[in-house]
């Protein structure tokens, strides 16, 4: 096995096809396809299924490309260091519940390291998908949050798929309303006082149980419910319905904007915000400065 190979199966997995894969890295068709196939061989394992349609990973081709990136990452750090040059193409990427603090920090790295050529991914996505991206090494750390509730459920989930929860701090519950709602004077709020309005979660898809939600108290029975996809759906209808959602308490307002204002809500449980990794992995250079960037934001 050697680095080139590595850059071949990386490359053919960011492209979808052995043509545009082959022209990208100027080499021939047949000498990428043997290429390859010499590799799974070396490996014992089916790296990518091949249709009519295109390439795509095989399920433990993805957990393959996962490690590959980090070898390339690594040795792009060795290449920096020791032959003076940019290290190549940077690559990164990130699964998180809809967090702005791990938008803010997403920034500070692409300002810290972006440089002519790089690569990055933040996925804002559904909680087990987060763990699953871990999982499969598509993305190197996943941000989500433990409580009371959840908590037994996802770390057996977590410790199934081989991978380590690291707490970054603990949250007291908040909830997100506009600075026009009714509620917006008051110093704390109770779930009495939220019964009116509508509540507002993120769906989370085929996995779509209370354990999954990235709302605390998502379990309690609700009158009116209304579950978005994104980030942006949530905070308009937060102010065009007065509606509300739970949440951790930290907020950009520069992100956010000043119509998004976070209260207290009266309750005792408390929120641990943290990461997921491998098990057994070792945070590369970039992971490691983009979680120095999320304790800045909180």
């Amino acid at each position: 096995m050697t680095l080139q190979q590595l850059k071949y199966v990386t490359t053919v997995a960011e492209t979808g096809t052995i043509t545009d894969a082959a022209a990208k890295l100027y080499i021939s068709q047949p000498s990428l396809t043997s290429a390859i196939q010499q590799l799974e061989k070396e490996m014992n394992i089916v790296i990518f299924h091949r249709t009519n349609k295109g390439i795509t990973p095989s399920r433990e081709g993805e957990v393959f490309l996962g490690y590959a990136r980090q070898v390339l990452e690594q040795a792009a750090i060795l290449e920096d260091k020791y032959k003076g040059n940019d290290g190549g193409k940077r690559q990164f990427c990130v699964s998180t519940q809809h967090y702005s603090f791990a938008v803010n920090a997403f920034v500070d790295l692409i300002k810290k390291y972006g440089q002519d050529e790089y690569d990055f991914s933040l996925r804002e996505t559904q909680t087990y998908e987060i763990i699953e991206d871990v999982a499969r090494m598509k993305s190197e750390i996943g941000i989500l949050y433990l409580n009371e509730f959840n908590e037994k459920v996802i770390r057996k989930i977590l410790k199934e798929q081989k991978l380590s929860f690291q707490e970054l701090f603990v949250a007291k519950p908040h909830v997100f309303i506009s600075s026009g709602h009714p509620l917006a004077g008051k110093k704390s709020v109770s779930a009495s006082d939220l019964e009116p309005y509508p509540f507002l979660s993120f769906e989370q898809g085929e996995h779509n149980s209370f354990y999954f939600s990235e709302e605390i108290f998502a379990q309690e029975e609700r009158k009116k419910n209304i579950r978005v996809r994104d980030r942006a759906t949530l905070f308009n209808l937060l102010i065009g319905l007065n509606g509300y959602t739970v949440c951790s308490g930290v907020i950009d307002k520069k992100l956010n904007g000043q119509d998004i204002i976070a209260v207290p809500l009266e309750d005792d449980q408390d929120m641990h915000i943290g990461y997921i990794m491998h098990q057994k992995g070792q945070l590369g250079r970039l992971a490691s400065t983009y979680l120095e960037a999320l304790r800045k934001y909180i």
